[in-house]
């Protein structure tokens, strides 16, 4: 059978049998959750308690702190210990609600109680996903609210759910289908109802067959609704080569999806879109792996957000020998991080630990145009990296560094080991925010 792929991307030893026979368990921790305010795109949510408050489960504890931003909501029922600084993966600090656990459990009035989305307009669909905090739980973090709101006379013909899950080591997605397969189509005949004449998509890697299987049996009977299986590719999982996959369209770093007539959700987000609006449950807990050959039982928990990443690590048999990295995500675009105490947040989709740390030392290019062959975003890698090393942003610029996603494929294939996306990245972020300051001026 012909897969549906892109052009480019990387073949990569993936790890995921350490943790894909895990069923998901539920993690109950002890002590405080420390709910970071910065866990998604846009800007900081802004707390609505103060220290001393009690709190209910599902009650908002941060408001939206705009346009483009989400609300969080406490996931257990207890006192808040704080609202304060706290450090975040990058060493930055940033405000937390801390929330004291009580073990009461009690919850917020209509929690978990079925409604009628159906007879729900599209304003209040959206306004559901919004009360609820709902994020892209992919990594990225963008407020599913913002995305879902399409401009007046901009056609949706495609709602995707990325399933792809390409990134090494992490199970949690594939596990979701295994184990919450109708929800997750609840979710996208609750998103396909916002655009009438609209079909869904659900995407999902050959390496996944069992998943698949579940996914397509629950999608039956429901005919705008299919699942499309892809070639098992890294980056397959980004939004721009999801999106070429499925429909042949492509989309740069000026356009939205929306205007290649797609909205695309990851498969853990599409779920929570079905637990807010079809049961008023927010985004409080999300389904994430701990791996890594330095873990002795690499497992799949549904965890409250807030959870120190450290519990988790002890929950899943601690580590086997001391790891020489520990990373937030997974090996390609994940964050690495010293403190373990640090918490997991909505983006959180795995705790990937390593027992060595394998540093390269880079040699001269060779000229051999591997990074040229596997960028999905067909770029020149090398000359962007000479670029940014020199400091040249109007050089970058013109060769499209902007239109970098940062996957890391042509570091990865690289047989000199040149650093090349962390050059380029850091040349992207730097012409960013330079563009900002330029605007802000104006």
């Amino acid at each position: 059978m012909f897969l549906k792929t892109f052009r480019g991307g990387v073949h990569i030893r993936d790890g995921k049998k350490l943790s894909s026979a895990s069923a998901v368990k539920e993690f109950i921790p002890t002590g405080e959750l420390v709910l970071m305010t910065n866990q998604h795109i846009g800007a900081p949510a802004v707390p609505c308690v103060s220290a001393g408050d009690r709190v209910l489960k599902g009650q908002k504890v941060a408001e939206p702190g705009g346009f483009v931003s989400a609300c969080i909501c406490s996931p257990v029922s207890g006192t808040v210990k704080a609202v304060t600084g706290r450090e975040c993966m990058n060493g930055d600090t940033a405000t937390a609600v801390v929330i004291e656990d009580d073990r009461q459990n009690e919850t917020v009035p209509g929690y978990g109680v079925e409604r009628d989305w159906q007879s729900m307009t599209a304003a209040e669909i959206i306004n559901a996903v919004r009360e609820a905090g709902i994020v892209g739980m992919g990594g990225a973090g963008f407020p599913t609210h913002v995305k879902l709101a399409v401009k007046d006379g901009v056609k949706i013909d495609h709602v995707i759910c990325n399933g792809a899950e390409c990134e090494p080591y992490i199970t949690c997605d594939h596990r979701l289908m295994l184990e919450k397969p109708e929800t997750a189509v609840l979710g996208m005949r609750i998103l396909t109802s916002l655009y009438p004449g609209s079909v869904g998509v659900i995407g999902i890697e050959e390496n996944k067959p069992d998943g698949i299987e579940a996914v397509r049996a629950a999608c039956e009977g429901y005919d705008n609704i299919s699942v499309l299986p892809l070639k098992k590719k890294y980056p397959q999982g980004g939004e721009r080569m999801i999106i070429e996959a499925v429909t042949k369209r492509r989309i740069n770093s000026k356009m939205l999806p929306a205007d290649a007539g797609c909205i695309v959700v990851n498969f853990s987000t599409v779920i929570a879109v079905a637990e807010a609006v079809a049961f008023g449950i927010p985004l409080t807990h999300r389904v994430l792996t701990v791996t890594g050959d330095a873990v002795r039982e690499p497992s799949n928990f549904l965890a409250p957000i807030g959870t120190k990443a450290s519990l988790l690590i002890e929950a899943a048999g601690g580590f086997s020998e001391e790891p020489e990295k520990v990373i937030f995500g997974g090996p390609m675009m994940g964050f690495a991080v010293y403190n373990l105490d640090l918490p997991v947040n909505k983006t959180t989709s795995c705790i990937l630990s390593y027992r060595h740390d394998k540093v390269y030392q880079p040699s001269e290019c060779i000229r051999c145009g591997k990074c040229l062959t596997v960028c999905p975003e067909h770029l020149m890698p090398i000359k962007l990296k000479n670029t940014a090393d020199e400091r040249d942003y109007a050089g970058f610029e013109a060769l499209h560094g902007l239109e970098c996603i940062g996957c890391g494929s042509c570091t990865y294939i690289c047989p000199a080991k040149r650093r090349l996306s962390q050059s380029i990245v850091a040349a992207k972020q730097f012409v960013m925010i330079e563009k900002k300051k330029a605007a802000s001026l104006k």
